[in-house]
């Protein structure tokens, strides 16, 4: 299976390499799929995610992936996708032949239609009329990919260059007012289309990759979390035998299916790792042991290790810093826990990761040799020392978050840590800015209690990707009663999004704000002043550092 393997990323200097690696095993080979080729695409990801949605599976594999591998996949049909080079550029990369010799269905989206044409002996000209934003297509021809859709349809454009000879067999099945080839097709079904269906900006593009997937590849839509659990938890079993296993618990979404699903195939062969780094938000402690152990009846192992934390956090102020002595700090936490535990159970053989495949791929690349600048270190903590010598057992690094939360509910989850929305592994430490106290931390948490009561009462916690409070390194002037006061500024954040690769900030109501923000000053004396991010991202990101 072809899969980006890094999931803490290898660094070369201030660059983030990128690579995909070969997996040996393809675990989903009996399902039919979809195979997407990267060439670089942003929104490759957006791709596979709209194909899951049909309920088929899919997968990113590199341009360079042989057919002897991707076979494994049982594959239907391929999808090229966008990327960003030309395909007059040295180096720029190509699609396998596999994709385009015949033998499956393709689909090739933007710059992946240009390189099928070129490939097959088209012409792509240098676009002398750029075109980026809002278009409509006109269908100039009747075609299975189009059926049942608007004529016009709305679409959205991002490209330079443009097909401008179709290679012999093609025949142009729609056009737009600027482009006369903007869909294409041929009687071996390969398209090609100029537009983005992926994207939210082309309301019908959902409706044309069904169309793709189940007129023209014939898939069936055997993808599901039912038929997932049953498999995973046979793989699991197959794997761990009679062993005992590991599993650094967060509390979070992924990391708690990861557990539940392990513990559904082995029982009480699996042991949970609490790490409690001090910097939870309130209450979370408790709410992990009473979920786990209590109701789940799970093997917990709570390592309450704040006062270490925070001893190493101690007048640091670079959030750089934080991030990474709260990892090592964390790392060497866990091993002592887990060389307690191999200990008393006679030895624990193996792993439990709560990787998903946004991890998988964000730490991987298009693999034709780009990379992206680190903005920071990923917030899931990384990098396990090697003498521990567990073998991984990564059960959800095939599925999407919103996949993830469906194997949550399926195997009986509570909706408080199903739904629940994402927390940086660095916890409250990258929302206190400036230097971490035991001090900061209370108050913070006090402050973030008002904002989540507040959300949920408004009934606008599932419809926020998230939403915190930040205590700043500001002080103001107040007034309260006839006292002067002097306290901290408390920043307010709450963004929605589909993926996290873009934000967009919470329209929050004004009651809403003024509710949290009188509860935050009048029951918090140590803060005196309340304020709202409105920052998207870009060019801001979620968190604060």
């Amino acid at each position: 299976m072809f899969n980006g393997l890094i999931k803490f990323p290898v660094r070369h200097g201030s660059i983030l390499l990128r690579a995909y690696h070969y997996d040996v095993k393809s675990v989903e080979s009996q399902h039919e799929s979809i195979v997407i080729v990267d060439l670089g695409s942003q929104t490759a990801m957006l791709i596979a995610r709209r194909v899951r949605e049909l309920n088929v599976y899919c997968e990113l594999v590199p341009p360079n992936a042989t057919w002897s591998r991707v076979k494994e996949l049982n594959p239907r049909g391929v999808i090229l996708s966008g990327g960003p080079a030309s395909v007059h550029d040295d180096g720029a990369p190509i699609a396998p032949d596999w994709a385009l010799d015949g033998r499956m269905p393709v689909l090739g989206i933007c710059y992946g239609m240009q390189t099928m044409a070129n490939q097959l002996g088209g012409r792509v000209e240098s676009g002398r009329e750029r075109e980026f934003g809002a278009a409509h297509i006109y269908p100039r021809d009747e075609s299975p990919l189009l059926d049942d859709l608007p004529r016009p349809m709305p679409v959205w454009m991002s490209h330079g260059d443009r097909v401008d000879r179709m290679p012999n067999g093609f025949r142009t099945l729609a056009g737009t007012d600027s482009i006369p080839i903007a869909a294409m097709g041929d009687d071996q079904q390969r398209f090609g289309i100029q537009f983005h269906p992926e994207v939210v900006h082309t309301p019908h593009g959902l409706h044309l990759l069904s169309n793709f997937v189940y007129e023209i590849c014939t898939c069936t839509g055997d993808w599901d979390a039912a038929h997932f659990i049953t498999e995973t938890v046979e793989e699991i079993r197959e794997q761990v035998g009679d062993n005992h296993v590991v599993c650094g618990l967060s509390g979070g979404v992924d990391s708690s299916v990861a557990a539940a699903l392990v513990h559904r195939a082995v029982g009480d062969q699996l042991t949970c790792i609490y790490v409690d780094n001090g910097l939870m938000r309130l209450g979370e402690t408790e709410q992990v042991v009473d979920t786990f152990e209590r109701n789940m009846q799970m093997n917990l192992r709570v390592a309450r290790s704040g006062d270490r934390f925070l001893e190493e956090l101690a007048r640091v102020d670079d959030p750089e810093t934080k991030r990474k002595r709260i990892g090592e700090t964390f790392i060497s936490v866990f091993e002592e826990t887990a060389i307690e535990i191999t200990r008393d159970d006679h030895g624990a053989d193996f792993l439990v990761q709560g990787t998903t495949y946004p991890d998988v791929v964000e730490s991987a690349g298009s693999g034709h040799g780009s990379a992206t600048a680190m903005i920071k270190s990923h917030h899931n903590v990384g990098g396990l020392p090697d003498d521990l010598r567990f073998e991984l057992i990564e059960p959800l690094r095939h599925l999407f978050k919103d996949e993830v939360r469906e194997v949550g509910r399926e195997l009986g989850l509570p909706e408080e840590i199903v739904g629940r929305q994402p927390y940086p592994g660095p916890g409250l430490a990258i929302r206190i800015i400036g230097p971490v106290t035991h001090e900061k931390v209370r108050v913070l948490q006090l402050a973030d209690a008002v904002v989540m009561d507040e959300i949920r009462d408004a009934g606008l916690y599932d419809q926020l990707w998230q939403s915190f409070a930040i205590l700043t390194d500001t002080r103001t002037v107040g007034v309260q009663g006839d006292a002067r006061t002097y306290g901290w500024v408390c920043a307010i954040r709450a963004v929605t999004a589909d993926d996290a690769m873009t934000a967009d900030w919470a329209r929050l109501p004004y009651d809403v704000l003024g509710t949290i923000a009188n509860r935050i000053v009048n029951e918090i004396p140590e803060i005196n002043r309340v304020v709202y991010d409105i920052t998207s991202k870009p060019p801001g990101t979620i968190e604060w550092e």
